[in-house]
């Protein structure tokens, strides 16, 4: 009986490749399956909350931002801060990624992003939102 020894290095690829590929999908970089963009606009007031439009751009952004790491549905979440003054043009958008639909609905709900909702009311004039799988 002759048993067949894989070399070393063939071996050592075929393992490194796999660990590779597991990285990769965990960092959403490879996508194992579709996933929910989840796209938010708002128009923000002149001067709310004691605060001028810039102001509360900004205070969006970084609570917004904040919330990777602590709401766990959060695949990516990316927020800007319009840079064109613009009639036609929105204040701030957010770009989010969900895995799925019930992933977004349990994010809508988490305390945290309720916060940052409730903030959000209370300084726009206008918001509209688009959800589509990519």
């Amino acid at each position: 009986i002759r048993f067949s020894i894989p070399h070393p290095i063939s071996l050592a690829f075929k393992i490194s490749f796999i660990f590779y590929k597991r990285l990769l999908l965990q960092r959403n970089y490879l996508k194992s399956k579709s996933m929910l963009k989840h796209i938010v606009m708002w128009k923000l007031k002149e001067f709310a909350e004691g605060k001028t439009k810039a102001e509360n751009a900004l205070i969006i952004k970084e609570s917004l931002e904040r919330l990777v790491g602590i709401v766990p549905e959060i695949k990516s979440l990316q927020v800007g801060i319009n840079e064109k003054n613009s009639d036609l043009a929105y204040d701030a958008v957010l770009i989010s990624t969900f895995e799925d639909a019930d992933a977004l609905a349990r994010y809508k709900v988490h305390p945290e992003h309720v916060k940052v909702s409730d903030y959000c009311k209370k300084i726009r004039e206008s918001r509209v939102f688009v959800d589509f799988t990519d």
